[in-house]
């Protein structure tokens, strides 16, 4: 696929993800500079991005290292040569344990737990494998998801990391996404705020029992406005601001839209539908809907397996079968890993082909 860099984008088939370059390296700056404003460190989530090198570009602008959803994904990261990662879900099982001290070689790793029993299994793994791992314990302040209750049972799980051979006890983490449901700014805002503060609390209350918490994780880019800015957070794991998209403008975030997805239409079976090559395998339409760039009075997106189905107020008769058009995405989580390839546009030229080698990390 790299006979295609040099390529003008007009000559790429379609469907093809893209990212202008410009505009990605704008967010990745103004979110590194924001962060730092705050004060507080940035590990990305790269569940959404999937892509080594994009990840090292944000840690070339300042990020301490990458937060990962999957056990697969930390091993392309590390083996990708980042050091620095946080696996922000339960690893569960003697085969993923086995394969997560395996990686400790690789990659200073930190890893979320919730139960005392699967502490004692990754401890004991790891002492066994003669590597330490680091941990932080995933604290529920309203997801309903994953983690401990904040307070005494955050505090009661944190002693037992701390007095388990093989593990380094790091610290809190938690995510206060059940907050982003908010659309009145304010009532979002105080949301965050008692969300946080039972994190910050639970760490504090670790720290006066004589545990060393060098982390309190959260935050995301739904979140990043505020939650820096908050007392006691020392790293934020948002990550897919510097994509931005359909998803993320309703959240709030202000970085510019970097991610497209460009379509060709292949049907014009009425003068109020228009149909493309994008499909639900491609663009799918279900968290948000993508929209497309220049075409006016859209009325609805939906999408099918391998077709886009545009729905127009009024009849226009001007779109033609061949016209090419891009599409904002409407979820980057839900869209990125559907695709093999990434394409990197700079002054509409290809100048980078990348594989988005965190693709199908189920495990």
């Amino acid at each position: 696929m790299t006979t295609e860099v040099g390529l003008h984008k007009t000559e790429l088939d379609t469907p093809v993800l893209w990212v202008e370059l410009d505009t990605m390296e704008a967010n990745i700056r103004a979110l590194a500079a924001h962060f730092a404003t705050a004060g507080v460190n940035w590990r990305p989530h790269i569940k959404g991005i999937k892509i080594p090198a994009v990840a090292q570009q944000m840690i070339a602008a300042g990020a301490i290292g990458v937060t990962c959803a999957k056990l697969g994904e930390a091993e392309v990261m590390a083996y990708a040569g980042i050091r620095d990662i946080l696996i922000a879900n339960q690893i569960v099982g003697n085969q993923k344990i086995t394969r997560l001290v395996s990686l400790a070689h690789y990659a200073n790793l930190k890893v979320a737990v919730d139960n005392a029993d699967n502490t004692a299994q990754i401890g004991g793994a790891a002492a066994a494998a003669g590597v330490e791992i680091g941990v932080l314990i995933e604290v529920n302040t309203g997801m309903n998801r994953a983690g401990v209750a904040p307070g005494e049972p955050a505090l009661a799980l944190a002693r037992i990391v701390q007095q388990t051979p093989g593990l380094r006890f790091e610290g809190l983490m938690a995510w206060e996404g059940h907050t982003l449901s908010q659309s009145d700014p304010e009532s979002k805002r105080k949301a965050i705020v008692e969300a946080v503060m039972q994190l910050t609390d639970s760490a504090a209350l670790c720290r006066s029992a004589g545990l060393p918490v060098n982390i309190v994780s959260g935050g995301g880019s739904g979140t990043y406005q505020i939650t820096p800015f908050l007392s006691g957070i020392t790293e934020i794991q948002a990550g897919g601001a510097i994509f931005n998209d359909n998803t993320y403008r309703g959240w709030g975030v202000q970085t510019k839209p970097a991610l497209f997805v460009r379509s060709t239409v292949t049907s014009r079976p009425h003068p109020t539908r228009i149909i493309f090559d994008i499909g639900f395998k491609s663009a799918p339409a279900w968290i948000n809907k993508p929209t497309p760039i220049g075409i006016d009075g859209v009325q609805n997106v939906g999408t099918s397996a391998e077709h886009g189905i545009v729905t127009l107020e009024s009849p226009n008769e001007t779109i033609r079968i061949g016209d090419v058009f891009d599409f904002v995405i409407g979820y980057t989580d839900a869209t990125l890993f559907l695709h093999d390839q990434l394409y990197g546009i700079r002054n509409d030229r290809v100048e980078v082909v990348w594989d988005v080698q965190g693709r199908g990390k189920l495990r």
